[in-house]
């Protein structure tokens, strides 16, 4: 049998051009073009915000509209650079620079309901651009995206070939190991908790009740963790949850402290007690019976999604 080294390239260019063509077709179509619909409620919600949590919003606006428009300016350039060596491409191109504007535009007439706005033409003008040639951002982008496929595939492939490294014993039976892992577990949960729990008002200010959230996610978290952990916290038990607040009281007068106007000496003084109160608590958080949770035997694991 024969084999022609010409057939294939021509083969797969013409399956590429299709490829092309029903990519454009879609864009074409524009199935977003009415996702983005303002009604009075976004003035309405602008005017209810003030304070940390207005200022964090507006920011938040200001970052992604300008990420969105530098989409719009790259996507454009490629259109138009790619215009007379490969049309459909560039076309491509060219409509998705049309929806990053749509979306830098959106957003820009979000930041006008707290009576702001940037200017996008000056963003062109002031800043210095480096431009790549079209081939160069693809080769990279491909590269990148092979070389992580590489590494990863190799890697699941010698531990399949290889079970006796897949999850190693020494590293997560032993009593060693169930220490650390309660420990890390409740030094990742109070820092969450105190911290949270001192900025409150960006919780509240999307409808969130911080305590509640907070737990939520510390739940969740413990559960997904006594996949792999041979011991984890007992964060359901309301006992572990009256820790965490009276750890809350007790942070909150010492930042009190900390903010009044005492010497440092009396300030230092006063906060012996609380901190050796606030270490205690945590310490007996520790010392809760944990929950017995064994290791995942990764061979037989299969991932699933986590909510």
């Amino acid at each position: 049998m024969r084999w022609s080294a010409s057939s294939t390239p021509r083969s797969t260019s013409s399956s590429t051009r299709r490829s092309s063509t029903r990519l454009l077709q879609e864009f074409k179509t524009d199935y977003n073009q009415t996702h983005f619909v303002r009604n009075p409620e976004f003035k309405a919600a602008a005017d209810k915000m003030d304070g940390p949590l207005r200022q964090i919003f507006v920011e938040f606006l200001e970052r992604s509209c300008t990420a969105e428009f530098s989409g719009f300016l790259l996507y454009k350039e490629l259109g138009r650079r790619l215009k007379k060596t490969n049309p459909v491409v560039a076309e491509i191109f060219s409509l998705m620079s049309r929806d990053e504007a749509r979306h830098a535009g959106f957003l820009n007439k979000g930041l006008s309901d707290f009576n702001l706005a940037l200017d996008l033409g000056f963003l062109t003008k002031a800043r210095k651009y480096t431009f790549f040639k079209p081939k160069f951002i693809f080769y990279a982008t491909y590269l990148s995206e092979k070389i992580g496929y590489w590494r990863y595939i190799t890697i699941f492939r010698h531990l399949k070939a290889n079970p006796e490294y897949q999850a190693q014993p020494q590293f997560l039976n032993d009593w060693k190991a169930k220490l650390w892992s309660r420990f890390f577990c409740l030094s990742v949960y109070v820092t969450m908790y105190l911290n949270d729990c001192q900025r409150t008002t960006f919780y509240e200010g999307i409808g969130l009740d911080t305590k509640e959230f907070d737990m939520h996610v510390i739940i969740e978290t413990n559960r997904t963790t006594a996949r792999i952990f041979p011991a984890v916290l007992d964060v359901e038990n309301p006992e572990f949850k009256r820790k965490l607040d009276k750890m809350v009281e007790i942070n909150q007068k010492i930042i009190a402290i900390g903010e009044s106007g005492d010497i440092p000496l009396v300030k230092n003084l006063k906060r012996i007690p609380l901190v050796a109160a606030l270490v205690s608590e945590i310490i007996a958080a520790y010392l809760m019976p944990p929950i017995e949770s064994g290791s995942v035997d990764f061979a037989e694991f299969e991932p699933q999604l986590v909510y």
